[in-house]
């Protein structure tokens, strides 16, 4: 129960941050991640080398996004925040979650712009940054709602 609470306590600072500022700071993100694997030090040993290969893999991937977009473009299509925040869950969900987290935030994303398009009628809504953190959390959420359940 203890990590549970931890899980969602770190969730919502990172959501309630990357709303107000644009940021998803270490200060959250990194120890999410450790948690997360100390969870599965502790009570999943079965499951601890799905979990760091998933921080790995969550990493990376997004690592590679990031840095794609920047050499092409010119400049931040993501940020790194995100990054970190995708490696801790997938140190807490595993690496064989991460597509789903990924495309689950990118539906939420792409719903949430669809909808702000509708009501306000504007295109210039399409060309504002979009804090992609509070997807992420409703990722994590809905695609770890099975293993948040068994604490």
């Amino acid at each position: 129960m203890f990590f549970l609470i931890i899980y969602i306590a770190l969730n919502l600072q990172l959501v309630r941050c990357d709303v107000r500022s644009r940021l998803l700071p270490d200060y959250y993100t990194c120890p999410l991640l450790w948690a997360g694997l100390l969870w599965h030090c502790l009570s999943r040993t079965d499951f601890l080398n799905d979990a760091v290969f998933g921080a790995i893999a969550g990493y990376t991937s997004f690592a590679a996004v990031y840095w794609g977009y920047r050499l092409l473009r010119g400049h931040e299509g993501l940020g790194y925040g995100d990054v970190k925040y995708l490696a801790a869950l997938g140190a807490w969900h595993g690496w064989a979650s991460l597509p789903a987290l990924v495309f689950y935030a990118a539906l939420f994303a792409c719903c949430a712009v669809a909808f702000t398009l509708c009501r306000q009628g504007k295109l210039q809504v399409i060309k504002n940054p979009l804090p992609f953190g509070p997807f992420l959390a409703a990722a994590g959420f809905v695609v770890g709602y099975p293993t948040l359940i068994r604490f």
